[in-house]
């Protein structure tokens, strides 16, 4: 059955890379306004690159490995590390023994509590609604030892709500939306959703002076391993820390602790780019998020006030071996990207026109080039189109959470990549966008843009409302 299944999706890649031939031989299509051309570059329907792209629209989009994955071992260790990412963990003691150890407090049992189906989680509509991958970072003013974050003493680095029957969870999240009406130049109205935080029921309490707290939901995980091979120079050549060619745009990379190389390095996911690498990002997340401990993050997630979680059962030491975070590694490195839909179309190329002209690509950069796994050949060299540059920037006072994050400040965000953003409600259901989710839709992420990125917003405000609805479709064209 596996080998039908890959046979299959190598047959779509084929497809998807005959369509591509197809539109390359295509007219370039003349801008209405003069002498611009516009059409579909070369590889830009194949935005995974050629062996980790594939043409499915199904509710399991996100979900293929790369048809590129070779080797009997990866492909295995893909399917266990797609089990571990799925499957719920247990408190300890159980007779799971590879699963569990749970908590003692938590924010999900699995990885796919906060990232159903691969794909993106959502905030609760209103408060008591139920939510999927919403969390609170916290942090006190300073600078630890690495240079990251300072945790709260009482309640650590994120808030849990959740915990195993004898513990007590550290708190409940509260969420209202306060409306925000607008109008456009041409007159159309639209309305903005601003969420307010609070929590309540701390069971530790309260939080130490001058907290800052910072809501998050799980991105969709596609297309990860491409983006960590990335070559750091690239990054560097995007970054424009002092703004040189005068555009606004001030981008800059984050440095951040690797913690197996014990050294600052570039650091390229998170919402904040507070991670270097895939194996660290998914460690932190098995350790804060579901409260399972590696050899990375040896220590339970347990405060000194917290004396219930200190003397709970752990499920081994560590509770995820080394064996299974690998092929979590595998599987997070290897999510195939969903190819592009209807990119020939007239009105998806006039909206990539005028996302380029309001200066949306300065940003969401639409091109790189892979440099070379050390592991992985399927994703080296490959030409991909995740519409990000990876750095930082400011992104204004309404999108601010006061949280700064090794150097990002407490208004920057990592630029996120925009592929598959189509297919997040086939996916999950849901539109919800940003870092938060308080954007119900493309349009509204759009229009909570501010900081680096206001003139782009107010350039997209001033389009006719046909371009502007052709800059949403091509968005979610991606």
């Amino acid at each position: 059955m596996k080998k039908i299944r890959r046979k299959y999706h190598t047959l779509l890649i084929m497809g998807v890379v005959c369509v591509l031939a197809i539109h390359a031989c295509r007219k370039d299509t003349l801008d209405p306004l003069g002498n611009e051309y516009i059409s579909t570059e070369e590889g830009e329907e194949t935005p995974g690159g050629k062996w980790n792209t594939v043409a499915d629209v199904s509710t399991n989009a996100f979900s293929f490995s790369s048809p590129g994955l070779t080797g009997a071992d990866n492909q295995t260790a893909f399917f266990v590390g797609n089990s571990f990412f799925k499957q719920n963990w247990v408190a300890a003691p159980a007779s799971t023994l590879a699963r569990d150890g749970l908590g003692p407090t938590f924010n999900a049992r699995s990885c796919s509590s906060c990232h159903l189906k691969d794909g993106r989680g959502n905030p609760p509509a209103y408060d008591g609604a139920p939510s999927t991958g919403l969390l609170v970072r916290l942090s006190v003013p300073g600078v630890s030892n690495n240079g990251g974050v300072i945790p709260d003493p009482n309640y650590g680095d994120q808030l849990n709500d959740q915990a195993i029957p004898t513990v007590d969870a550290e708190g409940t999240i509260s969420i209202s939306y306060k409306t925000i009406n607008g109008t456009y130049p041409d007159g159309t109205a639209y309305e903005l959703q601003e969420p307010v935080y609070a929590i309540k029921d701390m069971k530790y309490g309260p939080f130490a002076a001058g907290i800052m707290m910072s809501p998050r939901v799980g991105q969709q995980v596609i297309g990860l391993g491409l983006l960590e091979v990335i070559e750091d120079s690239r990054l560097l050549e995007l970054a424009d820390e002092t703004d040189a060619n005068g555009d606004g745009i001030s981008g800059r990379v984050n440095y951040v602790w690797d913690m197996k190389r014990h050294v600052a390095v570039i650091g390229r996911f998170g919402w904040k780019a507070n991670q270097p690498t895939l194996h660290q990002q998914s460690a932190g997340a098995f350790l804060g998020d579901i409260g399972i401990t590696s050899s990375l993050f040896p220590d339970q997630n347990c405060t000194g006030i917290q004396t219930g979680c200190m003397s709970s059962p752990d499920g081994g030491k560590p509770e995820i071996e080394d064996a299974d975070m690998d092929a979590m590694v595998v599987y997070i490195s290897n999510l195939a990207v969903p190819a592009r839909r209807n990119a020939g179309d007239a009105a998806i190329l006039n909206g990539k026109k005028y996302f380029n002209r309001t200066g949306c690509a300065a940003c969401h950069v639409p091109r790189h080039v892979t440099g070379t796994h050390p592991r992985f050949t399927n994703l080296s060299a490959q030409t991909i189109f995740p519409y990000t540059d990876l750095l930082l920037h400011d992104m204004g006072p309404a999108l601010a959470d006061g949280r700064p994050d090794f150097l990002a400040t407490g208004a920057e965000w990592r630029t996120p990549p925009l592929w598959g953003i189509g297919l997040i409600h086939t996916v999950n259901s849901h539109t919800r966008l940003l870092h938060d989710g308080r954007a119900r839709n493309v349009e509204e992420a759009i229009l909570w843009h501010g900081g680096e990125a206001e003139k782009s917003r107010e350039a997209f405000k001033m389009l006719t409302e046909a371009n502007r609805k052709d800059v949403i479709s091509f968005i979610n064209s991606l």
